[in-house]
């Protein structure tokens, strides 16, 4: 299928966060509570409707493992957006977010597009992070910032959907060079879609 554009993401975190589950939910609309630890890099991708445009998002999903940083490493180069996610009921992801963030932007073109996701509130119970400290770290970052939950899909796709629309807004005013695919952008065939609520899905392993 012709898209207009082609973004590609990453997802990064430690180990645990829920990351290879919000993928998972966003490609199949589903959720899978025992899920193995990524093993070096999984892949997911997704077409959406943006704009009456067609995009096709293709989603690498890393391993959080330090074993594994090498790899991840080299897949920050040509992405056009990021999903930093941590885990609300674990502090200590929380507290990693900084190292992470370093890494990414140490690694990766500087128009990328960084969401910070707290994930997994529906465990409001075991809550160990506010929303407002998720808020405050994403504002003196100046990254965009949302609570998920990969259990229950809640705000799951609206995380995914508004990457991509700040990567399309830096593309309109220019701050992106789409011609440029080292941004992690593919300019399809298709000058715009017509087709709302056109997915592909398509799920693999990578290492």
């Amino acid at each position: 299928m012709s898209y207009s554009y082609l973004f590609k993401y990453i997802i990064i975190g430690d180990t645990g966060v829920g990351k290879s589950c919000l993928l998972l939910q966003f490609t199949d609309k589903r959720f899978q509570p025992v899920h193995d630890l990524t093993i070096g890099v999984e892949f997911g991708a997704r077409m959406i409707n943006l704009e009456d445009k067609l995009v096709k998002l293709q989603i690498w999903d890393t391993a959080g493992q330090e074993s594994f940083r090498s790899i991840t490493r080299s897949y920050y180069r040509g992405a056009a957006g990021a999903l930093l996610v941590y885990d609300i009921t674990r502090r200590d992801t929380f507290q990693h977010l900084s190292r992470w963030l370093e890494e990414a932007r140490q690694h990766s073109q500087s128009n990328m597009v960084i969401m910070l996701i707290g994930n997994k509130n529906d465990l409001e119970h075991r809550r160990a992070v506010t929303t407002e400290e998720g808020q405050a770290f994403a504002d003196a970052n100046g990254l965009i910032f949302m609570e998920t939950s990969a259990k229950t899909a809640h705000n799951v796709e609206t995380a995914f959907l508004k990457t991509a629309e700040q990567i399309h807004g830096k593309i309109l005013s220019g701050e992106i060079d789409a011609s440029n695919e080292s941004h992690g952008i593919k300019v399809g065939l298709a000058a715009s879609g017509q087709l709302p609520g056109m997915q592909s899905q398509q799920r693999g392993g990578c290492c």
